[in-house]
């Protein structure tokens, strides 16, 4: 059984209207970056790597344990050792650090097509349109540094409407999510450093008094042109979302795709479903020549004033059925704003998979069966229409504890050889969590004759159990209270499904579990 959840926002509602860019920071990438390849140093150990300006050896990059020890970038290498003895040193290689920081960049292309290089410690991701796979941005923002973390890569990220707000409050405020049109808020008490400015510009404001961005943007504009320059200016309006900054997005080059530039701009949604079925249509060629099947799909469109939507959808398995592939679009892009014209759009094979050639269905001929049915694009649809992650199936799982016999999985994933115990009466709908009611029972350890639930009265006519669960030791539930457990029938026809969670003279208490059918 395939279970459908209601998607959160409205439909209708853009979801990827707004800009949303995030700003990945590594403050340590060189240095992380050498432990990651070579496996030492132990991250406990100072490392520093060490760059040549003319005659002097000089600290290019320091580790967190390295800067605990007061070592800082800048600093004489001989003054390093000299103040740790046992300090690892490795020479700087930029060129390096740049190439792996590319690769970075391609592996975050999982998370939105439109990914870049920000050298030399950093990625922008513009997650217009993708967030909704992880749940929210705040989740996305979790899981990319949770995978990051994981592999010793420090990192701090932050998610605004301009990607010049998102890289200030990533290096200068911790990181975090921004909430839509709050940028100017976000960056105005931060300092005048978080506008990527040169240090001869911070020296000047400095001077002057001028600390912070908002003290800067408050100044007149003529006047403050004329002092510090048209690029401090437009830093400025990228921070605060008044200047459109674009980003160029890297795609590798093995990466199967499609693309098409309009002499006239574009916006009628009738015209783009059939550009994307036409772009699907050649990127299915290719995937074919290939041996390739597609399970994520991104579209990007980019519009006459730079600015764009990126579209993604995903498949439940390989497929290279082109008219398939597009109609997974159609209801993304009622939801996408054209803006004055869209000049190009892009669809691109962002995640494949080898796939054979299969036999197609053979109607009307006697002695051939029809095969399985094939519920991967009814899943495809209802993936792209409320999000990949509220279509799923329930799989049994081999435990008496009622909240946990049943877990969510993909909704085609392999079949098990787990079910659930025959004969062994249970609701069919579980409160989670089991909400607490009122009992009055005849004896102390009897069922009850009497419960209270939401402030409404329940007598019992007929009662059932008790059925004890004891905690699975097996699994590491060991201080969890035992259950007796009662299915109980009232005057009202309700049937309810209670337990009470120790003994009555060890003062347990009742709790309402579920309702039978």
């Amino acid at each position: 059984m395939l279970i459908m959840e209601k998607p959160l926002a409205p439909r209708g509602l853009s979801t990827h209207a707004m800009r949303r860019v995030v700003s990945l920071w590594l403050p340590h990438w060189p240095v992380d970056r050498i432990r990651r390849r070579y496996g030492e140093p132990s991250r406990d150990e100072p490392l520093v790597t060490v760059q040549t300006a003319g005659s002097r050896r000089m600290v290019a990059a320091a580790c967190p344990a390295a800067q605990r020890l007061d070592l800082q970038a800048g600093m004489a290498v001989a003054q390093a050792q000299a103040m740790v003895p046992g300090l690892h040193v490795w020479d700087a290689t930029p060129e390096e650090d740049d190439a792996a920081l590319r690769e970075l960049a391609r592996w975050a292309i999982g998370y939105s097509p439109v990914v870049a290089p920000d050298p030399p410690d950093g990625v922008w991701i513009d997650i217009a349109g993708c967030a909704h796979l992880f749940g929210s941005e705040e989740a996305l923002l979790e899981h990319l540094l949770g995978r990051l973390n994981s592999q010793g890569v420090t990192a701090r990220a932050a998610v605004a409407d301009a990607p010049g707000a998102a890289w200030a409050v990533a290096r200068f405020r911790g990181g975090g999510v921004i909430p839509v049109g709050r940028s100017i808020e976000a960056v105005a008490t931060l300092p005048v450093a978080a506008l990527r400015i040169p240090p001869q510009s911070i020296s000047s404001m400095q001077r002057l008094g001028v600390e912070r961005i908002g003290q800067l943007a408050a100044m007149p504009r003529a006047p403050m042109v004329r002092r510090f320059g048209k690029d401090v200016a437009l830093r400025l309006d990228q921070a605060m979302g008044h200047a459109f900054e674009p980003i160029n997005p890297l795609i590798p080059e093995e990466t199967p795709l499609s693309t098409l530039a309009f002499a006239e701009p574009i916006g009628r949604l009738e015209v783009l479903k059939d550009v994307v079925r036409r772009l699907a249509e050649d990127l299915c060629a290719q995937l074919v020549r290939r041996g390739l099947g597609v399970r994520r799909l991104d579209l990007i469109l980019r519009r006459i004033d730079q600015k764009g939507a990126n579209l993604r959808v995903g498949t439940a398995k390989a497929s290279r059925d082109h008219a398939h592939l597009a109609k997974l679009f159609d209801e993304r892009l009622e939801t996408v704003d054209p803006g004055f014209g869209i000049e190009e759009m892009v669809l691109i094979a962002s995640k494949t998979e080898l796939l054979s050639e299969t036999q197609v269905e053979v109607r009307g001929i006697a002695g051939v069966s029809a095969p399985d049915v094939d519920m991967s694009r009814l899943v495809d649809r209802l993936g792209a229409k409320v999000g990949a992650h509220r279509v799923y199936r329930l799989e049994p799982v081999q435990t008496l504890v009622p909240e946990r016999m049943v877990r969510k999985v993909p909704a085609l994933a392999p079949l098990t050889d787990a079910t659930w115990p025959e004969n062994l009466p249970r609701p069919t709908r579980l409160l989670d969590p089991p909400e607490p009611v009122v009992a009055t029972a005849l004896l102390p350890d009897h069922p009850p004759a009497l419960i209270v639930w939401r402030k409404v009265r329940h007598k019992v006519t007929h009662a059932d159990g008790p059925e004890r669960i004891a905690p699975e030791w097996w699994a590491g539930d060991t201080d969890g209270p035992s259950r007796d457990y009662y299915r109980l029938e009232t005057d009202r026809g309700g049937r309810f499904w209670v337990f009470r969670d120790a003994p009555a003279a060890e003062g347990g208490r009742w709790w309402l579990h579920g309702f039978f059918a």
